[in-house]
């Protein structure tokens, strides 16, 4: 019970101040839902790229010797580090979800990388083309064979993954 002229309780002791309840801290943003499935293809695709390098080396090796490894060891190189270029730039790019630049920086982060695989593609084909120690069939079919193979993964990580048709999107009443 309270005195209306002053507002203290009737007994006379003064108002206790009213405090508004402390905010709960800003939960971080959810990881948006192609992170698992990124670091999955990645996961895989070095499994892959260990298959085809030793397959690649022992083929190389019989039919074209040692330079047939070395070329077989640097195709799978190549056909690894283009291929994680995209699935690493697209993690990076997710670690600014929440944020006000979020589209800004993930496009431009995407777009950065097929631009350093393009140029960093373009070096190596001009530095590697006339070099004595590389078998340019067997360092073809290690990238080809890295290609399609990564595709495959990627496929197969895709299809085996259970994402909703709508992800990261929260509904009104629901909680995160």
């Amino acid at each position: 019970m309270t005195d209306h002229d002053g507002g203290t309780p009737a007994d006379g002791r003064p108002a206790e101040p009213v405090t508004p309840p402390a905010a709960a801290p800003a939960a971080p943003p959810a990881q948006p839902s192609s992170t698992p499935i990124l670091k999955d293809v990645l996961k895989y695709g070095l499994i892959l790229a260990v298959i085809i390098a030793v397959v690649g080396m022992i083929l190389g090796g019989v039919f074209a010797g040692w330079i047939g490894v070395t070329s077989a060891l640097i195709g799978t190189a190549m056909a690894v580090v283009f291929l994680s270029i995209t699935a690493l730039s697209i993690l990076i790019a997710n670690k600014f979800v929440g944020t006000d630049l979020f589209v800004g920086l993930f496009f431009g982060i995407v777009l950065g990388g097929w631009l350093l695989k393009f140029v960093l593609f373009l070096v190596l084909a001009f530095v590697l083309r006339d070099q004595p120690w590389i078998n340019p069939v067997v360092l073809f079919l290690s990238l080809i064979a890295g290609v399609i193979g990564s595709l495959v993964v990627d496929m197969i990580v895709v299809f085996r993954s259970r994402v909703p048709y709508v992800s990261d999107v929260t509904l009104p009443g629901e909680k995160r």
